[in-house]
């Protein structure tokens, strides 16, 4: 029998202060990245593809 997978990990955003301002965690699922609103925890999460997740990180390093 196989056993479900782990329970996600998230992680907060490097760039949150803790003051409670707009903070994503992300976490890395299965086959894909999820992002959710870190005041949030228990409401919904978008998944995007890891490619997709690589490239918006990308960019935004750039500026």
């Amino acid at each position: 029998m196989m056993q479900p997978p782990p329970p996600p990990r998230w992680r907060k955003s490097s760039f949150s202060n803790g003051t409670g301002g707009e903070c994503v965690e992300v976490a890395e699922l299965h086959d894909s990245v999820g992002v959710r609103d870190s005041k949030n925890r228990c409401g919904p999460h978008i998944a995007v593809t890891r490619s997709s997740w690589s490239e918006f990180v990308a960019s935004l390093r750039r500026g």
